[in-house]
């Protein structure tokens, strides 16, 4: 068996996948589910575009890259938002055409092309001083809103809400208490966009995700990329509980979601694995499955350790995810890391 010493800095190396869903996996290496185009109404069968289901997300990060590609393959209108113009022309090669928005200097027009979409999906995170950059405007995004076409809204949050719990489990009934700033600002976004949803009178859903993994973004991409883990992986490190949810899972409750909009007018959903395990655990087996899968060695220590302090202030938490089982009908691909871990293993051409 070779042993290979990573070095400090190491070079980008060749993966099929990319950090962004830019580069996603061809069509045939993403597992499918049941056809988007069936989530629809009764008009959707005709090619106009004024009659499709049309979506608009906020936001197109790795989760909503990866959503808004089986949204597109299903025959759905897609647009969104995205920070850079890089990024803007690689989605309008796939034939996604996105708006520039930033929430340091928004432009607001964008709310003139949200209003005629009938789905939209919120993945911006808020910023510090700042909070949710649309509820910033929410009077104006109301108005919009109102005269528009819209009939399904959900805000993609975090299972930060929840705090410290000591480890005990946590469901979507128990009271949120975070403890960082941009948990309490994830909890204030929920809310707004909950109250919106009200005035709108439309299904309105909160996802609360848990550590989002997936091709291009896992412990195999950490390890294989550098030697030591960053400075917010090394604060993360010594968390005994660790809730996680795999970006394929969470497009599979983004597709229950639309199907089962709450006749209630609005439902939170924990969207996380059945393991919520400790980082160190998780990288153990995913430096396992690198030397195994190429017969390599990497010696590397990446699991270094926060205080006890700090961990106390993140949460030690384990999420519950019976409600999005229950009522969403969600059955998980990856129902914890020891299944997607080498779902991504095997999906990787050899680095080294």
């Amino acid at each position: 068996m070779e042993v290979l010493q990573l070095p400090r800095s190491s070079p980008e190396l060749p993966f099929r996948f990319s950090p962004i869903p830019l580069n996603l996996p061809n069509r045939s290496r993403i597992k499918t589910f049941r056809p988007l185009s069936a989530i629809a109404d009764s008009r959707s069968g005709t090619p106009d575009s004024e009659s499709r289901n049309r979506i608009c997300i906020l936001g197109m990060g790795y989760v909503g890259g990866f959503f808004a590609q089986q949204l597109k393959e299903a025959d759905w209108v897609v647009s969104g938002t995205c920070r850079s113009n890089s990024k803007k022309k690689e989605w309008e090669k796939r034939g996604i055409n996105l708006q520039l928005f930033s929430a340091d200097s928004p432009e607001w027009s964008v709310l003139e092309t949200v209003k005629d979409y009938t789905h939209l999906l919120v993945s911006i995170p808020p910023l510090a001083g700042i909070g949710d950059p649309m509820l910033r405007i929410v009077e104006l995004v109301r108005d919009k809103l109102t005269s528009g076409n819209l009939r399904w809204l959900c805000y993609l949050s975090s299972t930060s809400v929840y705090g410290d719990y000591g480890g005990a489990w946590v469901n979507e009934d128990d009271p949120p208490n975070p403890k960082t700033q941009t948990a309490k600002l994830r909890l204030a976004a929920e809310e707004g966009w909950l109250s919106l949803g009200r005035d709108l009178g439309i299904s309105t859903q909160i996802l609360r995700l848990g550590g989002i993994y997936g091709p291009g973004r896992s412990a195999i991409d950490t390890l294989l990329k550098r030697q030591h883990l960053s400075e917010s992986q090394k604060r993360r490190a010594s968390r005994r509980f660790t809730s996680r949810v795999h970006v394929e899972d969470i497009c599979q409750a983004l597709q229950a979601a639309i199907k089962k909009p709450t006749s209630s007018g609005e439902e939170i959903y924990n969207i996380v694995d059945d393991d919520p395990a400790p980082r160190e655990e998780v990288f153990e087996y995913a430096l396992k499955l690198i030397e195994k899968r190429w017969a390599v060695k990497i010696e590397t220590k990446p699991f270094l350790y926060e205080s006890q302090e700090e961990s106390s202030l993140r949460g030690e938490k384990r999420v519950r995810n019976e409600h999005m089982k229950n009522k969403l009908g969600v059955k998980l691909m990856y129902p914890s890391y020891k299944s997607g871990l080498p779902s991504i293993v095997d999906k990787m051409d050899n680095p080294f």
